[in-house]
């Protein structure tokens, strides 16, 4: 092991958990369980390679119901059927060693209503107020449209509930615990940022309104797993999704937000950096607000965890978490060309997986023999 790596590498209490190190997988999309949202085999093939040496993993953005979805074939978690198919996957992860955390996810206004599952939920595309965000591309639909227009939702409590479901059915499956997707424009954040939320009513307005979805929804998880065992995802940048407000008032909302979160006491809290690859250009111009998120952030947080993400090399991670800034770092890619990815920064073997761009997300309507092709395929290095 590479003496530079070697503060990625050490153990990390959890809640009531042990990490055996600080190479954690973050949530990636991967729209691989087809053909219905249900996890299947070879998602629990990816899931169990990558067990072998992670210290924590968080699923895929896991639908928390069938309204509020968009891409065909990410996997859900309000019925039966998805709970026995993350059963199989948690038991599998436990067996090598490993955690996971389920990443509960409602798109909010970028699901769109010709989308399979949100058609067939019979229920509108809702968001906190009936503004469509700028940009986008369903290319599974005939035309790749873009965004619409939402249906601001009379009450957010409806929403709220949903959520509850979610973990009650993810702590069925034997997960370790949740993680709230309050990043990349989708409806937790939608309600934070004053861009998507016109709201005149309690759920919007003021840093506080604005914050309560988010802040609730928490509740709910903690409610159903206890607050040592619920994350939460965030990147006050903005940027993807069109998201972004002016610099004074994202820092006024993060801070709150952030604060608030830690009175809950919730175990952790993962800050996404700026990404330029997560920011695009929206009416000739960058859409995110660009600042210092750990050196802003980090320092409101007292008692949880705080975990980094955002496009870090091993090197880098290393050095933020030496520096104690940080506990630990999420990669994504890394972890999508290596499953492997721990255990070769531990032996010091190079990570010379390329990634195969073209089968990154499958293919929407291919058969599930044929979604393994750049998902389960990567090979290990050799020890």
């Amino acid at each position: 092991m590479a003496s530079t790596l070697a503060s990625l590498l050490e153990p990390i209490q959890l809640g009531p958990l042990t990490l055996r190190n600080r190479v954690f997988m973050s949530a990636l999309t991967r729209n691989r369980s087809v053909p219905t949202n249900v996890p299947n085999v070879v998602n629990l093939e990816y899931y169990r390679q990558r067990a072998k040496s992670a210290g924590l993993i968080i699923t895929e953005g896991t639908l928390i119901s069938q309204q509020g979805t968009e891409w065909p074939h990410a996997p859900g978690i309000w019925n039966k059927e998805h709970v026995a198919g993350w059963k199989k996957i948690t038991e599998a992860v436990h067996a090598e060693g490993s955690f996971i955390f389920a990443q509960l996810w409602h798109l909010g206004r970028v699901s769109h209503p010709d989308a399979p599952e949100q058609k067939a939920s019979g229920l509108p595309v809702y968001a906190p107020s009936a503004i469509a965000a700028r940009g986008g591309k369903f290319r599974f639909l005939p035309g790749n449209p873009g965004y619409v227009t939402p249906t601001a939702i009379d009450d957010p409590t409806v929403l709220l509930d949903a959520f509850e479901k979610a973990a009650i059915n993810a702590k069925e499956a034997g997960f370790d615990g949740v993680e709230l997707h309050g990043a990349n424009g989708y409806l937790i954040q939608q309600f934070l940022d004053s861009t998507s939320n016109l709201r005149t009513d309690n759920w919007g307005g003021s840093v506080e309104n604005r914050s309560r979805f988010g802040l609730e929804a928490l509740k709910r998880l903690i409610k159903v797993f206890g607050n040592d065992r619920v994350g939460i995802k965030l990147n006050p940048a903005g940027g993807y999704n069109d998201m972004g407000m002016p610099l004074d008032e994202t820092i006024e909302t993060y801070s709150y937000f952030i604060s608030e979160a830690e009175k809950l006491g919730i175990v952790y809290i993962d800050l996404v950096r700026y990404l330029d690859s997560l920011d695009p250009v929206i009416e000739g111009k960058k859409r995110a607000t660009q600042h210092d998120i750990l050196a802003t952030y980090t320092p409101l947080i007292k008692k949880a965890q705080v975990f980094a993400n955002g496009g870090f090399s091993p090197e880098e991670a290393a050095a933020v978490v030496k520096s104690g800034q940080v506990s630990g770092i999420f990669f994504g890619m890394a972890w999508i060309t290596h499953p492997d990815l721990a255990k070769r920064l531990k032996y010091g073997k190079p990570l010379d997986n390329k990634p195969d761009f073209g089968t990154l997300y499958g293919k929407y309507y291919a058969p599930e023999e044929e979604q393994r092709h750049g998902y389960v395929d990567y090979p290990e290095a050799d020890y």
